[in-house]
């Protein structure tokens, strides 16, 4: 039973286009902490960043290659296509969803929702129903087969675009569980959609030194600067 982390990255964000490649230190960009930080996960079998055919993310594909990461390349707008096409290729039995905007992911929180996962046979596993954790340590995991009955299934643009709204919104069709956090966190946010977001990363990394990051250290660093 192979778990693979799909990582979706683009160049054209809407909010803050290019962002993944920006630099979050001196050398490194978003896209680099977040597989710095998945490479810390204990029950990864691989990482694969999945990009689109534009010409534009010809930039992520020449970094993937830099990093030694595999990659895949789909399509732009159906993005629950690109993650079917990209697990058929690498036989990923279940797969992590990582989005690129997260550069400070908490490899333990991923490996305690696959944890999770595998207590019981589920088909979907995220720490967001109900959201607990804070913004930017969204993970999720699913089997291919609920990943393959969504793609064949729903039409609709939006769970397209958005991969797992099909799997979490028919809890008829799929056993569903969420890791929950024993305090509520979800008013923390460190996800990247905006400069200033950028910016509050660049600050924390620039304090926290140490690898990888993780929740709790993000924690303590912005409760003592209260």
């Amino acid at each position: 039973m192979t778990v693979g982390c799909i990582i979706q990255a683009r160049m054209g964000s809407t909010r803050l286009p290019g962002k993944v490649m920006m630099t979050v230190d001196k050398n490194n960009p978003i896209l680099y902490y977040v597989v710095s930080q998945l490479r810390h996960c204990k029950f990864l079998d691989k990482i694969v960043i999945a990009t689109t055919d534009l010409k534009e993310d010809d930039e992520i594909i020449e970094f993937a290659q830099k990093l030694g990461i595999d990659y895949f390349r789909g399509s732009s707008s159906d993005v629950l296509d690109r993650y079917y096409q990209c697990a058929i290729k690498f036989s990923f039995s279940n797969v992590v969803r990582i989005t690129s905007d997260n550069p400070l992911i908490d490899p333990e929180i991923v490996d305690q929702v696959i944890k999770k996962f595998y207590s019981d046979s589920y088909d979907y596993v995220s720490n967001t129903l109900p959201r607990t954790f804070p913004y930017g340590t969204e993970a999720e995991i699913f089997t291919f087969k609920a990943l393959q009955i969504a793609w064949k299934e729903t039409k609709i643009l939006y769970d397209r675009e958005h991969v797992t709204p099909y799997l979490y919104n028919n809890p008829n069709k799929f056993k569903i569980k969420s890791l929950v956090h024993s305090k509520n966190l979800s008013f923390l946010r460190w996800t990247v959609n905006h400069q200033k977001d950028l910016e509050l990363v660049r600050d924390i990394v620039s304090k926290i030194n140490k690898k990888p990051i993780l929740m709790v250290d993000i924690v303590n660093l912005l409760t003592n600067h209260e």
